[in-house]
């Protein structure tokens, strides 16, 4: 039995610069923070000859062919994994469609997890680009390159995406005690909507395609809030980091319709009136989790309890994919 995991992540800055139709000309660049919540793989051999998946349904099929779903079945196909004699479990802290980078967690967690049993080394930065390439490539969805690679990494990390398609990987410059107070003073609610994050991509990927000027020009202003994002985390102004979270957020509801909806920014505005300096919905937007910076959150916590959301509270996860156990 092999079990691996790959952490979920919060992005501190720059989102939705890591898609190709927008870093192909301009580059891109963000801020990601790998979480203590998880995506976990169980890989077993089975006493049959079939392959059986087991996540939100179940499937038992003879053919890699004949596996409905696609990140399993285009997983398989790039490590030429053999479909017969295997039991593969998937679960997760948090569910689907929230905004944390579920598909890359779990694309992530699966390759390695294959890679391992078929024994071949791979690299973090090789596993975060297989992941890539399943999604981007093979499935053509329209998704970014952030989720892969800060799963595979781990940390609170800096990504710039070339216009080459290459990535640099680089942590953030945080001192002990700046890191401390981002996670202590860091609250996530639930908004309790879900969405496929390929619906909201997809829209701002077709616009960044026809040269939208609108949709370049407020990812162009977002780049340049990632890097100001950077400029305040590393000097540890966490006050400065927090508005330019505000600004970012207000930026980010321009790019589509279906951003926010009028409960969303009811609470949003709730917790900027209980001591939130500044947040935003994680993700594409839509629904999922709502973070917010706070420095005091106790009166935080009291006012969105009162209004019915729930809280999960994360730390920062530093080893990125990993094997869990092996037997």
């Amino acid at each position: 039995m092999i079990i691996t995991r790959s952490p979920l992540r919060i992005s501190l800055g720059g989102g939705g610069t890591d898609l190709p139709s927008y870093y192909r000309e301009r580059g891109g660049f963000l801020i990601s923070a790998a979480v203590d919540q998880y995506v976990y793989i169980t890989l077993h051999q089975s006493f049959f000859e079939e392959l059986i998946i087991k996540y939100s349904k179940m499937e038992r099929v003879q053919r890699l062919e004949d596996i409905q779903h696609p990140l399993i079945r285009e997983a398989l196909r790039l490590v030429d994994r053999k479909a017969s004699y295997l039991e593969i479990t998937s679960m997760s802290d948090i569910p689907a469609g929230t905004g944390m980078g579920s598909s890359g967690s779990f694309l992530t967690a699966l390759l390695h997890a294959l890679h391992i049993q078929t024994r071949s080394v791979v690299t973090k930065q090789e596993l975060a680009e297989q992941a890539c390439s399943i999604e981007m490539e093979r499935l053509r969805e329209p998704v970014g390159k952030q989720d892969p690679y800060i799963a595979a990494f781990g940390g609170i990390t800096c990504f710039e995406f070339r216009c080459d398609g290459s990535v640099k990987v680089e942590p953030l410059k945080l001192s002990a005690e700046t890191s401390a107070n981002l996670e202590e003073n860091l609250a996530l609610f639930y908004t309790g909507y879900t969405r496929a994050a390929s619906d909201i991509l997809r829209d701002q990927d077709e616009k960044t395609k026809t040269k939208d000027q609108s949709m370049l020009d407020n990812l162009d202003f977002v780049k340049q809030l990632g890097f100001e994002s950077k400029k305040a985390l590393e000097s540890g102004d966490l006050r400065a980091f927090a508005e330019l979270m505000h600004v970012h957020w207000e930026r980010k509801k321009k790019r589509s319709a279906g951003m926010t909806n009028s409960t969303i920014d009811d609470w949003y505005e709730l917790a900027r009136r209980n001591g939130a300096l500044g947040g935003k919905l994680i993700g594409a937007g839509g629904g999922g989790f709502l973070m917010v910076y706070t420095e005091d959150k106790t009166r935080l916590r009291r006012a969105m309890l009162g209004a019915g959301v729930r809280e999960i509270r994360v730390g920062f996860d530093f080893q990125g994919t990993t094997l869990v156990t092996q037997s």
